[in-house]
């Protein structure tokens, strides 16, 4: 949970006009795949299933 508050503090503290756009997709992609992480360690820990599962 820490690595996502500090990508996001991160992303928050950029002006994204002055980031490169490869850089800032990559920031992008990463924060994504935290909020992914952090969302299956929630669902493993409430025990709450997707649909289907």
């Amino acid at each position: 949970m820490s690595e996502l508050m500090t990508a996001i503090d991160h992303l928050a503290a950029e002006d994204p006009s002055e980031l490169p756009r490869g850089l800032l997709a990559a920031q992008l992609v990463e924060l994504h795949w935290q909020m992914a992480r952090l969302q299956a360690q929630i669902a493993r820990r409430t025990s709450i299933r997707p649909p289907g599962a």
